[in-house]
This record gives C-alpha cells, structure tokens and sequence, in this order.
C-alpha cells in the first residue's frame, strides 16, 4: 500500500520521456529539400510511415499554425528525425507536467505512471511520490516540436510561413498506448482531495480501453466523496474512443478541459479564437456534445468554463491562466516568485471581449490571458501547466502553496537580519 498524506493531489495516468528539439528552421528546410516536398504535400492526417511523411506533416501543422499529437509507425523514426537538431531530454505527459508545475510553487503530487526508466528517476521532482503499473524499464520518447510565430521553412516550389506559435507531438508509446492501471491506485485515492485523469487519447484498442477503464472505475470507487476530479482530453488519436471514456467516467468528473485544438476536432470546424460570437456559438455546441458540470477550454487569449457548475471554478481559471503564461515565458525555471510577477501583467483585449460575450450568452466564468512578450516562448506543456495552476487552488494544495510561501517570506526576512 503506498503511504499517502491526507488529501493527496494525484495524478494520472501516464507520463512520458520527451525529445524536445531546438527549433531550427534551417535544418527543416534542409530535410525538406532532401526528401523533395511541395506545398500541395502538407497534410496534417498523412500516416507517419517515414521520416518524410513526418516532415510533411510538421510542415503541415506550421501552415496553419495548428498544434496536435499524432502517431509515428516506430520510435526509430522519433529517433532519427530528432538526431538532426540539438535536443534537450525532458518528462512529459499531463500529469508529470502539472506536477512539476505544482513542484514549483512547493505542493506535492501523487503522480501515476505506467512506465519508467532512468530518466524519469532523475527528472522526476523528488516531492512527487510515484504508484506504478511498470514491471520494467522502457523508452518510447515523444519528440516535442515547438515552432514560433512567423518562422519560415522552404520546400520544393515555395515556403512555408507559421501564422502563430504552437507545439507538435509525435509518439509511438506502448506503455502509454496500453495504459494499464497500477494495483495501488485505489489505496492513494483514499485520502484524494482531487484526482486529474488524462492519458487515454493515446489508447488505439477499444476493447482494451474499456478494461482500462473498469480498473480505473473500481480504483475511483475509494476516492471521498468531495474528491474533485479533473478529466483532460488531451486530443485523442482515434475520436470515436473518447465517446466510450465519457460514457463511463461524466458523471464523475467535475472538470472536462480540452484546448482550442480539440475544440475544433470535436466541433469539426474551425472556431475564430478573437471572435465573440463564434466563440461563444461553439462553446454552447461543445456544451452540448459533452455536458459535464464544468467544461474548460482553454487557449492563448482566454479559458472559459461553461455548464451549471462553471462558477464555483473562477478562482482556478485565474490560478491556472497565470500559471500556464509564467511557463510561457521562462519555461520549467519559473518559480513561485515568477508566478507572481506574471498577476502583474497587462490582460488580453481581445480574450477579455470575449469572455464579456460568453458570460452574457452562456452559463459561464472567463478568464483573459495575460500579454507576454517573449522572444523564447514555451509552447510545450502549456495545457498540462494549466492544469496544474488549476489544481493549485485546490483547498489542499492552496493551503500547503500558502504554507510554503509563508516561509519563504520568513527566511527572506531572517537573511536580511
């Protein structure tokens, strides 16, 4: 039985080991011309068989200024198409991300994990405790692709110009891909005060999926009552099995959060981000699709919660906007000082506008991004970073963070004496 303190954050249900690639736009357009592309190639959907077809899809995604998570045939392609560019090793997955994100403003995490090697020994932070349904070591890396606003890749009959910045995910993940769930889940979940789930968008099997989730209902029958539970989508590599998870775990998941690209994926058009209108048209129809208590979408100008229970949620929001943008800016360093640098901030017009049309229209709470001008973003792991800003406003977590902050403000007041 793993040894839990009351009220427990914990967090599931996969991690991962990321490759993330220094963004050079050079080298793309080098291996672009090797592997002879043209514009009339680029599609984000192309099966990734190759190390070409993944630079056609790169490419694709950089077009439209899209983000997304796709599958590759093998980890040798991942492998081969990262030896190009300088890489940094880093850990992944939403749960792993929103536990370093709580890490940095001194909360402690449960994280679950169905996979591990000797990177994630030595990047796991030490205050996350770990369950795990790993019987052995294994590598099946995600190479994380982060591309700026405006960067330029030429290609055979043309160049290729991004309209915004965004990240790219490119896996082949066994472990992850068959997310078995550890016998001791449901001994942390006893003491739980909020259980986040995210990971089964990369489950391909149906039938498997559905085992998968009969472990994790049992498990979940040993969470309090008053435990919250955040479900993240995640973008799912086969839409239709997203149907099966909400239809086993929606009536017990308090926060459904997706980002504008899943959004779109599920409303099967695009959506005008800056729009008031459209967007509020699409929040209602995503609302609809999938009713939860407190549905979350989250983007680059504003988060929005809707349904009969969004309310109770704004202070979260506003934890887990200011979050997610302090890592925007400084990446894994920030700190909880950083965070608080980030509340002073100017806020999005636009997402401010936006979120006045929605809370007019819909039952709903909005929070605008802030303004951060940065010539280094980090793309990846903003939406796990926000979940973890999130869950910071947790009664339980809140309090510890507030603990913590109390004692860095004591120990800094004692230095200077």
């Amino acid at each position: 039985m793993i040894d839990v303190m009351a009220e427990d954050l914990v967090l599931g249900l996969g991690g991962t080991v990321d490759y993330e690639i220094r963004w050079d736009a050079e080298v793309l357009s080098a291996l672009a011309a090797q592997h002879g592309i043209r514009l009339d190639e680029l599609n984000t959907t192309t099966p990734i068989i190759d190390e070409r077809a993944l630079v056609v899809t790169v490419l694709a995604f950089l077009a439209a200024g899209g983000g997304g998570e796709r599958f590759v045939l093998t980890s040798e392609i991942v492998e081969r198409f990262a030896a190009h560019f300088d890489t940094t090793i880093t850990l992944g997955g939403t749960g792993v991300r929103a536990g370093i994100a709580l890490d940095r403003i001194g909360v402690p995490t449960v994280q679950h994990l169905v996979s591990i090697d000797d990177h994630v020994r030595r990047l796991l932070p030490a205050s996350m405790r770990i369950v795990s349904s790993a019987t052995r070591d294994t590598l099946d890396p995600h190479l994380i692709v982060q591309y700026p606003r405006g960067a330029r890749v030429g290609v055979l009959d043309g160049v290729v110009t991004a309209p915004a910045s965004n990240r790219l995910i490119f896996a082949n993940d066994a472990p992850n891909r068959e997310m078995a769930i550890a016998e001791g889940l449901g001994d942390a979940l006893e003491n739980a005060a909020a259980f986040l789930v995210s990971g089964f968008n990369t489950m391909q099997d149906a039938d498997l999926l559905e085992a998968r989730l009969d472990d994790l209902v049992a498990a979940m029958r040993r969470l309090p009552p008053e435990a919250l539970v955040y479900y993240e989508d995640a973008g799912f590599y086969h839409r239709e099995l997203s149907v099966r998870v909400r239809a086993r775990l929606l009536d017990r998941i308090d926060v459904y959060g997706m980002n504008e690209d899943e959004l779109q994926e599920y409303l099967g058009r695009p959506v005008d981000l800056l729009s008031p209108g459209d967007v509020a048209d699409a929040l209602a129809e995503v609302h609809a699709l999938i009713p939860a208590r407190a549905l979350v979408v989250h983007t680059s100008s504003w988060a929005v919660a809707v349904g009969p229970a969004a309310d109770r949620h704004r202070v979260a929001l506003e934890s887990a906007v200011r979050t997610a943008a302090t890592r925007y800016r400084l990446g894994d360093a920030c700190t909880a000082a950083d965070v608080e640098h980030t509340a002073r901030l100017p806020r999005h017009e636009g997402g401010a506008a936006v979120i006045a049309e929605v809370e007019r229209r819909v039952p709903a709470v909005g929070v605008a991004a802030y303004v951060i001008d940065t010539a280094h973003p980090t793309t990846i792991g903003l939406g796990d970073t926000f979940v973890g800003g999130f869950l910071a406003a947790v009664p339980a977590a809140a309090r510890i963070a507030t603990a913590r902050a109390l004692d860095r403000a004591l120990d800094a007041v004692c230095a200077q004496r």
